[in-house]
């Protein structure tokens, strides 16, 4: 085990978390456009505060009054994921003079290196093109992802690769797992979209939408990608109620299917006696489902609604965890093999 790596990967896994989280709190108090410059705050490293440095930012930005709040809300996200850029920058550095180690991931630290990268540019472009919604749900899922690909990293690093017996409900676990995982990733998308768009309080009742089990929807407009150009100031939402009302219904029917593939994994989790797995998995479904629906029955408190964004983080990293232990036998196998080779080689020379 690389101890060092997997330490520093452990904190910045932890940090990715905390980061995703301040997004998710900065989108719900609106504070997306907190500073309206990137990537400092009204040309300043910080928020202004002083007589002088706000007469500044408002010469600077006329049309943009500086509000502290929002303002910090927005900064202290950006300090957080700065430092977490420079974690990933340090692992990615390591990985390279680690690169002719046998097994160690050089390419998915590099790869992590690059989309957070990415995420750089991703956020400079939520606050450029005033939160335009396909920006804005492609930033949080980077966040995702990033946050997915650290625990995977630390899973590596870590050294402990517990072998699976090979079965044939084994096979079929890791293909349910691989689909759940699927399934969880598209729920994601759908709750960043309906996000983004304000739709979360599109329906404030349960389980019918305005009373109606099939309401007035606008799905054209609603998942139309060309339908909301670059320009407009996208903080509150543009879209009319049928097109908010259809993204937010759309959520909800992936919520069930989400609810019953993780159900379903669960239950199979169960018979082939990872009660633990299954119990984590279970665990992360119940909190979720809970938390949604208290969204919409209580119209979005903020608490819990960055809850919410958090649990679906752990719900994720859960099912990428299962879908690595699923696949660790072949993985330990090929590091073996890998290992073995290389040993045999040197001792030849």
């Amino acid at each position: 085990m690389h101890k060092r790596a997997y330490q520093w990967t452990l904190f910045g896994l932890l940090l990715c978390f905390v980061v995703v989280i301040l997004g998710a709190y900065t989108r719900l108090v609106h504070a997306g456009l907190g500073c309206p410059d990137w990537p400092g705050c009204y040309g300043f490293l910080s928020v202004p505060q002083s007589d002088s440095a706000l007469q500044t930012a408002q010469m600077r930005f006329p049309d943009d009054p500086v509000e502290a709040f929002k303002a910090w809300a927005e900064m202290i996200h950006r300090y957080a994921a700065g430092l977490l850029g420079l974690v990933i920058l340090g692992l990615a550095l390591f990985s390279l003079r680690q690169r002719r180690q046998p097994g160690y991931p050089v390419a998915l630290s590099l790869g992590l290196l690059g989309l957070v990268i990415c995420q750089a540019l991703f956020g400079m472009w939520t606050v450029t093109l005033k939160l335009w919604p396909q920006v804005v749900t492609a930033h949080l899922l980077g966040g995702f992802t990033t946050l997915a690909l650290l625990l995977l990293l630390s899973l590596r690093l870590s050294g402990r690769l517990p072998a699976l017996p090979a079965s044939p409900r084994t096979a079929r676990l890791r293909n349910l797992a691989r689909i759940t995982l699927l399934v969880v990733i598209v729920q994601i998308m759908l709750g960043g979209w309906t996000s983004t768009n304000y739709a979360a309080v599109a329906c404030i009742d349960l389980p019918t939408c305005h009373g109606e089990w099939w309401p007035e929807m606008d799905f054209a407009t609603g998942f139309n990608l060309l339908h909301q150009p670059v320009g407009p100031n996208y903080l509150g939402g543009m879209l009319e109620g049928p097109g908010r009302t259809a993204i937010h219904f759309t959520h909800r029917l992936g919520a069930l299917v989400t609810t019953l593939m993780v159900l379903l994994l669960a239950w199979q989790l169960w018979r082939a006696r990872h009660v633990l797995l299954a119990g984590l998995v279970m665990l992360m479904l119940a909190l979720q489902v809970t938390l949604g629906a208290t969204n919409v029955l209580l119209h979005l408190p903020l608490a819990v609604a960055v809850a919410h964004n958090g649990v679906a983080a752990l719900l994720l990293l859960s099912v990428v965890g299962i879908n690595y232990r699923l696949r660790a036998p072949a993985r330990a196998r090929l590091h073996m093999q890998t290992s073995r080779r290389r040993r045999t080689l040197a001792g030849s020379l």
